[in-house]
């Protein structure tokens, strides 16, 4: 059984952690951080987000080294549905102890299969009304911000290596079991807040309760920061790490970024650092096209507008003219 400390973290990240749209104009990468975005990429949509990355552990107790590199893929496809995404994500690693029987390993660390869907998006058939004679209404802190986008994941590990890292009284990695997450996304002007609440492998004797918030912030049109706290809780392992990253968005649909990461304990002591790239297709996706009601005409033809509407106009072209200051 899950520990009650784990659900109780579990309780409180979900309650406290507080450019919406599937498609964006531009790429819309996971990297460089390890979270993973409520929304998908869009229906028909190909994205492929590949990194390379180099590590290095130390274990105080069990006086070992381990340095290698590795690379991870994430494919993820929009399907059936604009808020539907069928995501895969494939993991691989090689690295040389110092002090083991073992000299080197590689392997096929992490196979993932699952799909994301966008339960609530807070912008949807959300218009903020525009009052055209005051500059100040149009600009006043907008508190719906704080509901996040939520959305869901459910997936399958599958191990496919020879679990040759395993040590004694700790059980190796079952060959299939369950991961589930909870996805929140909040975006403050230039400033997105990404938070995951994931059960990992809870079917099994490596269960855990684990967390991942990212914080991404536009500093350019093109290029943005990270930072991101990424936490395990498990009855074999439990640690912290602290990521940090930029990425740059080369054009709309390409995008490069690096990042380096460093966890909290020494039972290993890890650090590791990396690269990777962003690539999109979407040339097959058609946009979402929203119903706009039909201004009525009279019989030769011209518009008909009632006063009320004519006035609002007439407010909203002076409001231009002066720069969007009040008008009294």
């Amino acid at each position: 059984m899950l520990k009650i400390k784990y659900l109780i973290l579990f309780s409180f990240l979900f309650f406290s952690i507080i450019s919406y749209g599937q498609f964006t104009d531009d790429i819309n990468s996971n990297r460089p951080g390890e979270s993973m975005s409520a929304f998908s990429v869009g229906k028909t949509v190909l994205q492929a987000e590949l990194g390379i990355y180099a590590l290095k552990e130390k274990h105080d107790l069990l006086d070992n080294e381990i340095s290698g590199f590795g690379s991870n893929l994430d494919l993820r496809y929009g399907a059936f549905l604009e808020q539907l995404e069928l995501h895969l994500n494939l993991q691989y690693q090689k690295a040389n102890f110092t002090t083991r029987n073992v000299d080197n390993y590689f392997r096929l660390k992490k196979t993932i299969i699952g799909a994301k869907y966008l339960l609530y998006d807070p912008m949807k058939n959300y218009e903020k009304k525009i009052n055209v004679y005051s500059w100040k209404s149009n600009h006043k802190f907008n508190y719906r911000q704080f509901i996040p986008a939520i959305g869901i994941y459910a997936g399958v590990n599958i191990n496919l290596s020879n679990d040759i890292l395993s040590r004694p009284g700790i059980p190796a990695d079952p060959k299939i079991s369950p991961k589930f997450m909870i996805l929140t996304q909040n975006q403050f002007g230039n400033v997105v807040l990404i938070s995951n609440i994931i059960l990992d492998k809870f079917s099994s004797n490596k269960q855990s309760i684990d967390y991942v918030v990212t914080i991404t912030r536009g500093i350019t049109s093109r290029w943005s920061g990270l930072i991101e706290i990424q936490g395990f809780n498990g009855d074999y392992y439990s640690d912290a790490f602290l990521r940090g990253g930029a990425a740059f968005l080369v054009q709309e649909n390409l995008q490069i970024d690096a990042s380096i990461g460093k966890n909290y304990k020494n039972t290993p002591s890890i650090l590791n650092g990396g690269i990777g790239v962003s690539w999109r297709f979407d040339n097959n996706y058609n946009e979402m096209l929203l119903r706009v009601h039909k201004e009525k005409k009279d019989e030769k033809g011209k518009d008909k507008k009632g006063k009320k509407d004519k006035k609002k106009d007439k407010a909203k072209k002076r409001l231009d003219e002066v720069g969007g200051e009040k008008i009294k």
